[in-house]
């Protein structure tokens, strides 16, 4: 595909806008060039970045892709105006106005998922499952793990701390995670601080392969990395994790985002629900 541009607009963060945008642009084989616009506003943001749209058109010969999240009607008629030569898709209106019309009721027209964070217990309960999470990251604490969700497990570079903060930032789950290490695999089992909370562990594991390249990176030439070692702990710890009835899922090939879900589908799938 020749030199394209999509720019996610959006009178908050635009992450939603950005995240239903890669959504949709994963259908295809295309890797264009992102640009984000947050916060607009206000009538001279708008016109500020219909300018910008407009003058990537002109340099790229092709109208750019516009996703937007707009609430505010006069911002949002200056972006989906016939002055603006982007391809314009406003998830908002496709979606907002029909729910208005079968639930016989206005959209409050908010800005972004929280009105306001000082007020939202559900924001209050993300922050407070990042802190917990960061507290117990890479088996730091074994205090107060009857608070934990989710107990991850898993060799080092396996894709426990990023997966933690995700489920506690998404989520609001409390995420602790404990590296399994060739300490446990001699011994034969796990700490005996994990083992009263079984219900709440799971796993993760990942191709040697993989592991090894990560690991590479980190510390180049170490044993920690050598592709033996790494076959060797993958091994060990998929061997502890089945003695233990710990369910698990390979992280080579799948997103924090399939990963996250699949644990919650698991451990907690109240948390599908709310």
């Amino acid at each position: 595909m020749p030199l394209r541009s999509v720019f996610f607009v959006s009178d908050g963060t635009g992450i939603t806008a950005e995240t239903f945008g890669n959504s949709i642009l994963a259908q295809f084989a295309a890797k264009p060039r992102h640009v984000r616009r947050p916060f607009i506003d206000t009538i001279d943001k708008a016109r500020a970045v219909v300018d910008e749209i407009n003058g990537v058109a002109a340099s790229e010969g092709k109208r750019p892709i516009v996703f937007i999240t707009l609430v505010s009607d006069e911002v949002r008629d200056i972006v989906t105006s016939d002055n603006c030569r982007g391809l314009v898709l406003d998830m908002f209106r496709a979606f907002v106005e029909p729910l208005e019309a079968e639930f016989g009721i206005k959209s409050n027209h908010r800005v972004g998922r929280f009105s306001d964070a000082a007020k939202s217990s559900e924001y209050n309960d993300r922050i407070e499952a990042i802190n917990f999470s960061l507290a117990h990251d890479d088996g730091q604490s074994a205090r107060n793990l009857a608070q934990a969700d989710v107990i991850l497990l898993g060799v080092s570079r396996s894709g426990k701390t990023p997966t933690s903060l995700y489920l506690a930032m998404q989520h609001g789950i409390k995420a602790a995670n404990y590296p399994l290490i060739p300490e446990d695999f001699e011994r034969g089992k796990l700490p005996g601080s994990l083992s009263q909370h079984l219900a709440k562990c799971f796993g993760l594991t990942i191709d040697p392969e993989r592991l090894r390249q990560i690991r590479n990176e980190r510390r180049p030439d170490s044993k920690y990395a050598s592709l033996d070692n790494c076959r060797y702990e993958v091994r060990e710890a998929e061997a502890m994790m089945r003695r233990h009835g710990v369910s698990w899922l390979s992280s080579t090939h799948k997103s924090i985002e399939e990963i996250a879900t699949t644990i919650l589908r698991d451990i907690r799938p109240d948390r599908l629900i709310y």
